[in-house]
């Protein structure tokens, strides 16, 4: 029988375009003799719309944002309430979430679908919050006992209290170049680099229109190399890759628009670099609780010191992007990395479901 898999895209977030662009793709590559794909869009406003059953690829991305006339509650896509076919009623096999970004991959989609007890890919709520958190990330990376770079943080209050002492802290704590960044956001959205206290302010000021609270990383000489991480409890590695931005950072237009950056898979790294690289993105995987997928971001420095940077529980997910190059680099091609990823999916599903609830 075919696996009836709901596939969850756009959402109420900056990365919205992002994700039309995800789902675009994994539905070109998913079999349909081994899958029902049925379209789930989530609007900007954050209305959830449902499209009829797919049967192939789509032109573009205008065909998966449909109307408000198909609007639907999210409550039923619960088992034995969501409609697959006229006359017939039967739940979705599990859900594919291709959000990024806030109400999406931060765990509030993921305490939904836990709510309606539906099996769905990638990580739960817990690691999906703390990933989505670069703040909370990091406070938990450093209980691990993980290296990383010196970061603050403040909140959006804090810092129009005492603007110029935040600027201070971040002087005298980090120094330029230094990196501020939206707390809970991802690709490479709201980023700055700055060089001294005027491109501070304004990397402030622009990085608090995205989010309530922001972080201020150090900047380091380095070069930033990325590792896959698939699995539940017994997580595998791909092979490094390494990301060299032709600009001062991988911003999003070099990610999303220009092209401007050169993926280099495999790394040129030596055996004992990749061991210590695997060694803590499955340590950073297993410290959040992760499952499914991460990709693990790291910088290793001119000294040779390797830090981690941080992790993201829903990559971008193209067939063009890092995460799964890496993977394809590694031996597992596309199409075969979103079947394994939905394996993952029920297996934990159904491993959740022999937990007792009563006593």
């Amino acid at each position: 029988m075919k696996t009836k898999l709901g596939l969850l895209y756009g959402g109420k977030s900056a990365e919205h375009k992002v994700s039309l662009q995800t789902a675009m793709a994994v539905i070109k590559a998913l079999d349909p003799e081994k899958f029902e794909i049925h379209p789930i869009y989530i609007n900007v406003e954050g209305r959830w719309m449902k499209g009829p059953e797919l049967t192939g690829p789509v032109e573009n991305v205008k065909a998966l944002e449909f109307s408000s006339s198909d609007s639907l509650s999210p409550t039923s896509l619960a088992p034995a309430v969501f409609q697959v076919a006229e006359q017939e009623k039967a739940s979705l096999d599990v859900i594919f979430p291709l959000l990024h970004g806030p109400n999406g991959e931060d765990g509030t989609v993921q305490g939904l679908l836990e709510l309606l007890n539906l099996p769905y890919v990638g990580n739960g709520v817990l690691a999906s919050s703390a990933g989505m958190d670069k703040v909370v990330m990091k406070n938990i990376f450093a209980q691990a006992g993980l290296a990383q770079v010196n970061y603050v943080a403040f909140i959006k209050r804090e810092w129009e209290k005492a603007r110029e002492a935040a600027y201070d802290k971040v002087e005298a704590k980090l120094g330029y170049p230094c990196f501020v960044k939206p707390a809970n956001l991802g690709s490479s959205v709201g980023i700055s680099k700055c060089r001294n206290r005027t491109e501070l302010k304004a990397a402030f000021e622009d990085a608090f229109q995205f989010d309530r609270k922001v972080i201020i990383e150090e900047g380091v000489t380095a070069r930033e190399i990325e590792l896959g991480v698939l699995g539940n409890d017994e997580p595998e590695c791909s092979v490094a890759g390494e990301i060299v931005p032709k600009k001062d950072f991988y911003d999003y237009t070099a990610k999303y628009e220009d092209g401007n950056t050169d993926l280099i898979i495999p790394a040129d790294i030596t055996e004992d670099e990749y061991q210590q690289l695997k060694e803590m993105a499955i340590r950073a995987f297993k410290a959040l609780d992760c499952s499914g997928l991460v990709r693990a971001d790291f910088f290793i420095t001119k000294e040779g010191q390797v830090l981690i940077n941080e992790v993201n529980t829903m990559p971008g997910f193209t067939p063009f992007s890092m995460f799964p190059l890496l993977w394809k680099h590694t031996g597992v091609e596309y199409p075969q990395l979103i079947e394994r990823l939905v394996k993952l999916a029920i297996e934990r599903y159904d491993e959740k479901q022999q937990i007792k609830h009563t006593f």
